[in-house]
């Protein structure tokens, strides 16, 4: 049953009609009530639709008209249960029952005295239930305090009646007359608009002056909300007159202006511009600055020089994305599909990415991380960062760094310069059209030093710090704009180059080069269906083995990424376009046979490992921007005077690695079975093939050691070991960095063992399981180990 809030009329061919005697009886039909508590006195129309309630209605209009009316506990509830109805109600009597067309009936009723279900007798078709009358204490006489209460309601009702004019004159008028506390306190409950559970709570109080003192509070907290209310729309009345006055006399300038025919182009423009920084939606500090020099620009004539960089000030202002954001993806098995669709492996830049969608889905404000994906050329690093924004959701954007050597290029230039524009980052937010974009930086270990220009790569601290960059500051917008929203990633080669500090505040992953297996499984997921596709065929037109690919990896690329593996694979596709163009039939499969007529002969003979044991030659492993190499330490002696040559380009920490080496060897010499004396009588050669290309790092120090013994004690070096490491005077050896590249090298030339320190056992968790089971890895943490392990026994 629900309330029916358009009843005058209804209400008015009513008001007269007599109520019968009344006189509680022990059971009555039950109608649960939906969107109102009914209490004694109150007169009110109810419709009624489900069948339950219609049932109810007809019992009561063939008996007594009484029925009992109870509150529903839950408002959607259409098929009320026991628990579901209070058990504290009122006894009513219809008054007057319309039918109407579409089945429903509207009733009036008056409720008359309260009553508790003590049992329900039945259910179906209806409710009917066994009640108890709820007796209320009666006053002989008023004390003071009830009367001096009831006067205080009234006085309330008056002051309330006063400011929103909620109450009808006809309940005034019985307000006013009333004598009864209990009475007076359902009259005002009845007219209030309180809650259900609220109104049910004052209904199940049967002391009429605790009663009345709670109507007492609810009319108190009515009244300030009413103040308050009457305030608001006063103050926003008021501000609506001004806005109109402003309006109009606008308009009437406007009109003005027209007549004497002073309207033309600049007027216009700037009321566009107007609109356009209303639209943006500027945040205070930005918008008043904004509104200043519009005005400005109003005074100023279109010729004046001023006034064009004025204009473009205040259109880059209405362009930037004060407001606008994309909405994150945060279905993490979507993400993570489209993560895995457009790059292979890759697992801990991936989780990285799960991790911060997961914690965004659990808290909605968080600031964007700062990463910086670390990596030899060519493994995916830029096209990582177009995969997460789709992955997101979000909006891309990518600003190269390289070469780049003016601070003026990330902050902006200042509005007093001629042909002044805002930085990269301001550009490419603007670009981008919202506020949270992915941001990639690419080539951050290639930006330029500091000179008289500035430093560029200090420019870049307040803007990867999530402490600072909610308020970054660009010189020509001049005012603070937030970017903690933005994901940043940056990329880098190397990290040698970029600054401790810049450093400091970048996450980094490093992402390895690919393994032969890896670089096969993308060639056939991702980089052969490309370039099938750019160069116009289908998929049946070309086929290529798993031997021809293995060949053009090992044979026709070097490289730790992937970039020269799909020049050439491009290169086998457009000889097959040219071949289908001229009207020969296909398919054609590549085979490591017939490559060659594809691509020529081999370009690159693989580093292999050494084909014999030799004595004075050991193969090391380097890390280079490229990836890992193995290179190969040779060393000879002859008669002379105790000189140490060092050749092949190598870099002082290499030199130092050599010399390092050299007196490891003469300290022990007793225990290696060499003459003390023997770097006196002797010339020691050191070279590292190779020698156009600059070397340099310490870890083929102990390569560079195990070389050295060999060649002076002419034990042979096992040729299928490849050792790093750094080695100390003491014969210690310390760990290096770039395990996983230098293995993967290792795996190339087809080399079973590594010699690795003990320090960078941890690193061999990221090598994948597949390949560390091609290698026997040889944890050392002395060169006693290294020796035992790569060279011979005997002379």
């Amino acid at each position: 049953m629900m309330v029916d809030n358009n009843f005058n009329d209804f209400l008015e061919d009513n008001r007269e009609m007599p109520l019968q005697d009344f006189e509680m009886p022990q059971q009555l039909p039950l109608l649960p009530v939906r969107d109102t508590v009914v209490f004694p006195h109150m007169v009110l129309p109810l419709f009624g639709g489900r069948p339950a309630s219609l049932a109810a209605v007809k019992q009561a209009m063939e008996e007594s008209r009484l029925i009992f009316l109870a509150a529903q506990k839950t408002l959607g509830e259409e098929q009320p249960g026991k628990d579901d109805i209070y058990r504290i109600g009122t006894v009513a009597m219809i008054m007057r029952m319309v039918k109407l067309n579409d089945g429903r009936v509207k009733v009036l009723v008056q409720g008359l005295a309260k009553g508790r279900i003590e049992e329900y007798l039945r259910e179906e078709p209806f409710f009917e239930v066994k009640i108890a009358a709820l007796s209320e204490p009666e006053f002989s006489e008023l004390p003071l305090e009830v009367e001096a209460l009831m006067r205080t309601v009234q006085n309330q009702l008056t002051q309330l009646q006063a400011i929103s004019n909620a109450l009808s004159p006809e309940v005034m008028v019985v307000v006013d007359n009333i004598e009864d506390p209990g009475g007076l306190a359902d009259l005002v409950v009845g007219n209030l608009s309180l809650k259900i559970q609220q109104a049910q709570e004052l209904l199940e109080v049967f002391d009429p002056v605790e009663r009345l003192q709670q109507v007492n509070d609810l009319l108190n907290k009515e009244l300030e909300l009413a103040s308050m209310q009457n305030r608001i729309q006063l103050q926003a009345k008021e501000e609506m007159g001004k806005t109109q006055r402003e309006y109009f006399l606008r308009e009437q300038l406007r009109a003005i202006q027209e007549e004497l025919g002073e309207a033309d182009a600049k007027s216009e423009d700037l009321a566009e511009l107007e609109g356009k920084l209303k639209d943006a939606r500027l945040p205070g500090e930005a918008m008043t600055e904004a509104t200043k020099q519009l005005r400005r620009l109003e005074t100023m004539s279109a010729e004046a020089a001023e006034y064009s960089m004025l204009r473009s000030y205040l259109e880059w202002l209405a362009e930037l994305p004060w407001q606008r954001t994309t909405r994150d993806n945060l279905d993490l098995l979507k993400a993570r599909r489209i993560l895995d669709e457009d790059h292979y492996s890759l697992d801990k830049v991936k989780e990285r990415i799960l991790e911060f969608l997961a914690v965004r889905k659990l808290k909605k404000k968080l600031k964007g991380p700062i990463l910086c994906f670390v990596g030899p050329p060519g493994v995916g690093k830029t096209s990582l960062g177009k995969s997460i924004a789709r992955a997101l959701g979000r909006k891309f954007v990518r600003v190269s760094l390289g070469g780049l050597r003016d601070e003026a290029e990330i902050r902006g230039h200042r509005r007093t310069y001629v042909g002044a524009l805002p930085g990269r980052i301001i550009q490419g937010m603007k670009q981008a059209g919202t506020n949270n974009p992915v941001f990639m930086l690419d080539e951050l270990d290639k930006i330029g030093g500091a000179d008289f220009r500035g430093d560029p790569s200090a420019a870049l601290l307040e803007l990867l710090d999530p402490e600072q960059n909610h308020a970054f500051s660009d010189h020509y917008i001049n005012l603070p704009f937030d970017l903690s929203n933005v994901m940043f990633i940056a990329t880098a080669n190397i990290m040698d180059p970029i600054p401790s500090a810049l450093k400091d505040r970048l996450e980094v992953l490093r992402l390895a080069g690919y393994a032969t297996e890896e670089k096969q499984a993308i060639a056939e997921r991702f980089l052969i269906p490309r370039q099938i596709d750019d160069n116009g065929l289908k998929s049946p037109d070309v086929r290529f083995s798993r031997q021809a690919l293995l060949r053009i990896i090992s044979e026709y690329t070097a490289e730790a990424g992937l970039r020269n593996l799909e020049r050439e694979l491009g290169s086998i596709c457009r000889k097959v376009a040219r071949r289908l163009a001229e009207g020969r039939k296909g398919p054609v499969l590549v085979t490591r046979t017939n490559l060659e007529r594809f691509l020529g002969p081999p370009r690159y003979l693989a580093e292999d490992k050494l084909r014999e044991n030799e004595a004075g030659v050991a193969t090391g492993l380097a890390w280079t921007e490229r990836g890992g190499e193995i290179l190969h330490v040779e060393v000879s002696t002859m008669q002379g005077a105790a000189k140490l040559i060092l050749t092949g380009q190598l870099g002082e920490v290499m030199k130092e690695s050599a010399q390092a080496a050299l007196s490891y060897a003469r300290s022990h010499a007793e225990e290696l079975g060499l003459d003390p004396g023997f770097a006196e009588q002797l010339d020691i050669h050191v070279h590292v093939p190779a020698g156009a290309i600059p070397k340099d790092g310490p870890s083929a120090g102990v390569t560079m050691a195990t070389a050295l013994v060999s060649a002076l004690t002419g034990r042979r070096v096992d040729s299928d070991v490849a050792m790093t490491g750094e080695i100390t005077l003491r014969g210690k050896v310390l760990p290096v960095g770039g395990i996983k590249e230098k293995v993967l090298a290792a795996v190339r030339a087809g080399i079973t063992n590594v010699v690795v320190p003990r320090q960078n056992e941890k690193d061999l968790v990221e090598i994948p399981a597949a390949l560390r089971r091609k290698v026997n890895f040889v944890a050392v943490e002395s060169m006693d180990q290294v020796l035992a392990r790569a060279l011979e026994s005997e002379a």
